[in-house]
């Protein structure tokens, strides 16, 4: 299974000839290495409804006939723009042909915000357990650490954990390290950093205070084998 990342949240997987996308924000994000033009994906993976997460899902799943997958609320208001969705909720999993996907909690809020400024209510924030090949990585999405991160770690180890550490918005450096202590992933990539001022953060701080000296700072466009 090859990982990718991307900046931001965005978040690529391929496996068994099957291209996942996380969170593909691209058009306004300044740290991707991705061009929507350029971007093939077989299924989109979202964690919450908000415009930096949401980002350009309608115009890629349109032009790839991408399977689009988030909380129940997003799918039903992304499926009403033609798209292919399939919604779930917190603490569901799904067996899908291409891995199995598992939804946690991730306290944070939610919302699209229209070009009115209008914010349409789009369910509950989510991170994602996704396994395949015998493999699991977890994006925890827009979070505060939370104590059942603990659960989440003892009932499915993961290879592979992107957690947030921009804090202002989620969790910083400090409680994502905490997290990591918790969850005890194989390894660790910050993401959600960088992006916008107000969450500028330099990652190999957050990596120098793991217990576990796990961490791994990926640039945009950089990946790993698990």
């Amino acid at each position: 299974m090859k990982v990718s990342y991307h900046g931001h949240s965005i978040v690529k997987i391929e496996t068994g000839g099957k291209t996942i996308l996380f969170d593909p924000f691209i058009t306004g994000n300044e740290l991707t290495d991705l061009k929507v033009d350029d971007v093939k994906a077989d299924v989109i993976i979202l964690t919450h409804g908000h415009n930096d997460h949401i980002g350009d899902t309608v115009q890629l799943a349109k032009k790839n006939d991408a399977l689009v997958i988030g909380i129940a609320e997003l799918a039903t208001y992304l499926g009403a723009q033609g798209l292919r969705t399939h919604g779930m909720s917190i603490g569901g999993k799904y067996e899908f042909d291409f891995g199995t996907v598992k939804l946690t909690p991730a306290f944070h809020g939610t919302g699209f915000t229209t070009r009115d400024g209008q914010i349409i209510y789009l369910g509950m924030p989510a991170g994602i357990l996704f396994t395949a090949e015998g493999k699991t990585v977890y994006h925890a999405g827009d979070t505060a650490v939370y104590s059942d991160m603990k659960l989440i770690g003892e009932r499915h180890p993961i290879d592979l954990a992107f957690l947030p550490i921009g804090d202002n918005f989620t969790m910083g450096p400090e409680d994502a390290a905490l997290a990591a202590k918790f969850l005890k992933p194989k390894q660790v990539v910050p993401i959600h950093f960088n992006t916008f001022p107000v969450i500028k953060q330099d990652p190999q701080s957050f990596v120098d205070l793991l217990e576990e000296k796990n961490g791994l700072v990926l640039e945009p466009g950089q990946s790993v084998e698990i």
